[in-house]
């Protein structure tokens, strides 16, 4: 079977990766049959020839579900469209105190209506 995947390059903590098309017997560094980009997750660059790829998963060529997001999230040009999370997160610290908090000022609610 064939795969789309992600090979990985770069230095310890820095790392670079090729979007590959491959045997999924082959390892991980293996030869590829075609590459079709490149992706840098620590800067969120990325360069794919989304043509390509799209023709591979039409032959039957399976997309692991990082270089399935990657794909789905590629503009035509090949750039990716990143968005990044607004969403703030917390520790299980805080959100427990949050939680506290809430409940609390759910309590005191229920005592003034039933006063």
């Amino acid at each position: 079977m064939v795969k789309i995947k992600l090979k990985r390059l770069g230095a310890k903590k820095n790392p670079l990766y090729r979007i590959v098309v491959i045997q999924d017997t082959t390892k991980r560094e293996g030869a590829p049959i075609q590459q079709l980009g490149h992706y840098n997750p620590k800067t969120k660059e990325m360069k794919l020839d989304k043509e390509s790829a799209l023709s591979w998963i039409h032959k039957g060529a399976k997309p692991t579900d990082t270089v399935q997001y990657l794909i789905n999230n590629a503009n035509d040009d090949g750039t990716l469209n990143y968005k990044p999370s607004t969403k703030e997160k917390l520790s299980k610290k805080a959100i427990a105190k949050a939680k506290a908090e809430e409940e609390a000022k759910a309590k005191a609610e229920a005592e003034e209506k039933t006063e």
